[in-house]
């Protein structure tokens, strides 16, 4: 049984407009895939592509007129759709716990960091302040905060973006997880600083062999951190598969579009494919993706599969065997991707 397993899952927000008509925006549209204890999936794919929206889906974290209105989510064998919140919040923060974009504004600006560690440890299980606290010093040092009994007594605004990441990830792991999600946990940080944050946490997800789902836009951070990738459009998951496979042999048309759009390549080739996110209101039938895809064919009016083409890699287009030879440019080694 895999730890994490989501079906066929399907959110639309509904909304009525200016004119009291009821619009409906299909943002989530039967997305599929399993977990298992000790990988570390990364999902990647264009802004809006329902990257975000999938992992408040498993937090239960759907907000306003957010609905899931179809598909069913389990972890370790639990179904979580519909689930009450109180038996939701014992499962997160414990079982699931996510690190979220923006260290600095996710931190609670009015209390000190060391009260926020203790917190996050008391609501979710029966523990003395003492060793709570106790608790929160051992996460602080093995995510390398210096002095950390100094550090539970600053404020928020005292703290580096760099630092204020590594305290989300420390709030984050002392429960003792075994599904961490990842959003995007480096954005705004400079480079050499995200490259810290990300080898820190990749060694300690491993220390513990947790799961890990990491949410980025940037392929050479999958191929560096992940085993699995994800590739999402409009909703759905278009190919998943082997972090090497899928970059090296490519068998949808859209995850070559992502390639080709890493900044080295473009700087190669001196083109750049440019494509518009679809409309939610107005999803095409059959293939969303064929209103941009240059193997665009009739066949594609209809719904494809997802197709095996090969050991754990999948890929969702009517043309899936044919990628490479129609679009023969965008092979990606790991080592281009890094």
């Amino acid at each position: 049984m895999s730890l994490l397993s989501v079906r066929d899952l399907h959110v639309h927000f509904v909304k009525r407009d200016l004119k009291n008509q009821v619009r409906t925006a299909k943002a989530l549209n039967g997305v599929t895939f399993e977990l298992d204890q000790g990988q570390t999936l990364g999902m990647v794919g264009e802004t809006g592509a329902g990257k975000s929206l999938t992992a408040s889906s498993i937090m239960g974290g759907l907000a306003g007129s957010a609905k899931v209105v179809q598909g069913s989510i389990q972890f370790e064998g639990k179904e979580l759709v519909g689930l009450d919140v109180e038996t939701l919040n014992t499962i997160r923060g414990t079982g699931i716990t996510i690190i979220v974009q923006s260290p600095l504004t996710s931190l609670d600006p009015l209390a000190r960091i060391g009260e926020q560690l203790i917190r996050v440890q008391q609501e979710h299980a029966p523990i003395s302040r003492e060793d709570a606290r106790n608790k929160a010093l051992d996460m602080l040092r093995a995510v390398q905060i210096p002095e950390p009994e100094r550090r539970m007594e600053a404020w928020p605004h005292e703290m580096s973006g760099g630092m204020a990441q590594r305290i989300l990830i420390a709030m984050a792991l002392v429960n003792g997880p075994r599904l961490l999600i990842a959003d995007e946990p480096t954005t705004g940080l400079d480079v050499t600083v995200q490259a810290q944050v990300l080898d820190l946490l990749a060694g300690l997800v491993h220390s513990r062999n947790m799961a890990t789902i990491i949410i980025t836009h940037d392929l050479g951070v999958v191929s560096h951190y992940c085993t699995r990738i994800a590739v999402m459009f409009a909703g759905t998951i278009v190919e998943t598969g082997a972090v090497d496979e899928v970059l090296n042999n490519p068998r949808h048309p859209y995850t070559r579009e992502l390639i080709d759009s890493v900044p080295e390549r473009i700087i190669d080739r001196g083109y750049r494919k440019v494509g518009r996110a679809p409309d939610l209101y107005h999803l095409p039938s059959g293939c969303l993706f064929r209103y941009r895809c240059p193997m665009a064919a009739e066949i594609c009016h209809s719904v494809p599969p997802a197709k095996v083409v090969g050991p754990g890699h999948a890929a969702r287009c009517h043309f899936a065997e044919q990628v490479n030879e129609a679009m023969p440019q965008a092979a990606m080694s790991q080592t281009a991707a890094s």
